[in-house]
């Protein structure tokens, strides 16, 4: 038993939403489309899932998060879905792939052939397990990385307010969730190896102001230290936590944030692999050319880096989708994937958004006490990186679009009197007034080199001509 179709996507997360809708941009016909997912729901925004979805009033429940109102589309429902003649293949989970065959088996026992194939599998979340500690089975022992996840979450937080919650990192989960268990009334300790929260892109002066906010809301940070083992009743619930350093804490539930890791296995030894992702080219076409990769599973050149990378967010996932689907679609006027890092979360009443590289010299701006302040990151002469909290969208395109372009920064404590002031006013400028640095330098010179070289070729040929 087997169906046909010239498109394939494997994965059923925000990447495979995002391409959907790009491919009916396209021009895609009823019947030309199929999405295999593991997920009994049609795709969904998953950042959703460690924000509205965990308040405890008025919270996000499905349909009003499906894809892809999170970049203000229509929202595609699984009516949407099928208007468009697309097939939903859901709850079903690809067992095996042949990408020499453009083959597909599901555990169901179907074979799905494809013309093209996108690989949207997103990541897992990483088990206590795989760390040495033992207990993720446990009725309140909570993940987060889907939906069955923050229901289960959302069932263990109401039979747990005014208890004890303990949450094991200090990232993006750790904080989100964090918030949430707060604003449902549970008492929480963030237990982390890390000097500070968020140290893969805070400082330690920006991690500071976040650490002081949530313990203004009763968040008591263990750090510097990590649980070793869990403590457990005669029923086999969870009562507790041993840490490393020889304390236990009570607990009435465990939330889980260390890390995830892309779903790839079906592709081993039979795709390019790349610093732990699917290597892809410019246009997200794998090493097997009817392959594309999209999302948390793929190595790409990113040109603002200069070298190939792997992002996990939710930016890179629904651009990375839309461009994959524009590269099969209309190669002839897809460029080259051109992408600008991007990092956000809102928390509380905060809100902070990140963009490029947080590599080199750093200064802070702004009022550390107030709800308006970030950094500045300088490498090579070129502003490389900029945080900003509360700021507004005109901030944020302003700061994009300064780091994008590389600004040259002359002065460092220029930069920093300057503040957020530096990137509004290098977009006011004309182009042909802002200076040149990394990149842009490199091709200067190179023109100039080029000039002077036709400028000498011009005068010989002149001079000899005058000798003869």
């Amino acid at each position: 038993m087997g169906r046909a179709f010239p498109y394939v996507i494997i994965g059923g997360g925000v990447a495979a939403g995002y391409a959907a809708l790009e491919f009916t941009k396209k021009g895609l016909s009823h019947g030309e489309l199929c999405i295999i997912s593991d997920e009994p729901v049609a795709p969904y925004e998953r950042p959703a899932l460690s924000k509205g979805f965990l308040f405890p009033e008025a919270p996000s429940r499905l349909p009003g998060f499906h894809t892809c109102v999170g970049a203000n589309e229509e929202k595609l429902t699984p009516n949407w879905y099928k208007e468009h003649g697309i097939e939903l293949i859901l709850g079903t989970r690809v067992e095996s792939a042949n990408v020499r065959r453009k083959t597909l088996l599901t555990t169901m026992g179907e074979t799905i052939t494809y013309e093209f194939l996108i690989i949207a599998t997103g990541s897992r979340v990483v088990k206590l397990e795989e760390i040495g500690i033992n207990g993720s089975d446990a009725e309140n022992v909570c993940y987060l990385r889907d939906l069955a996840d923050a229901t289960k979450l959302v069932n263990v937080m109401q039979k747990c307010r005014n208890g004890n919650a303990i949450v094991i990192g200090g990232g993006y989960i750790g904080m989100e969730c964090a918030a949430s268990l707060v604003m449902n009334k549970i008492n929480v300790s963030m237990v982390f190896p890390g000097p500070y929260c968020m140290s893969r892109l805070f400082t330690p002066k920006i991690a500071s102001y976040y650490e002081d906010f949530y313990k203004s809301k009763g968040v008591n940070f263990i750090k510097g230290t990590s649980v070793s083992s869990l403590v457990f009743n005669s029923e086999g619930k969870v009562t507790g936590a041993n840490l490393k350093d020889g304390r236990q804490l009570p607990a009435d539930m465990i939330i889980v944030g260390i890390g995830a890791r892309p779903n790839t296995n079906l592709f081993t030894g039979q795709l390019t692999f790349e610093k732990g992702g699917i290597k892809v080219n410019s246009q997200l076409q794998s090493s097997n050319p009817s392959v594309y990769a999209v999302g948390d599973v793929t190595s790409f050149p990113v040109k603002f880096y200069g070298d190939t990378r792997r992002v996990e967010h939710v930016d890179a996932a629904r651009r990375t989708a839309r461009h994959a689907v524009s590269a099969i679609m209309d190669p002839k006027n897809t460029p080259g994937f051109d992408y600008l890092p991007f990092f956000y979360s809102r928390v509380f009443s905060l809100s902070w958004r990140f963009y490029g590289d947080n590599v080199g010299e750093v200064v802070h701006f702004g009022d550390f006490n107030g709800t308006k302040f970030g950094a500045l990151w300088r490498s090579n002469g070129c502003l490389v990186g900029c945080f900003l909290e509360g700021g507004g969208d005109d901030d944020y395109v302003a700061i994009a679009k300064a780091v994008r372009d590389k600004a040259a920064v002359a002065d460092l404590g220029e930069l920093e009197r300057a503040g957020l002031g530096f990137a509004v006013e290098v977009n006011r400028k004309p182009p042909l007034s802002s200076p040149v640095c990394g990149d842009g330098l490199k091709k200067l010179v190179y023109v100039l080199c080029a000039t002077s070289a036709i400028v000498v070729a011009v005068f010989a040929y002149w001079y000899g001509s005058r000798l003869v």
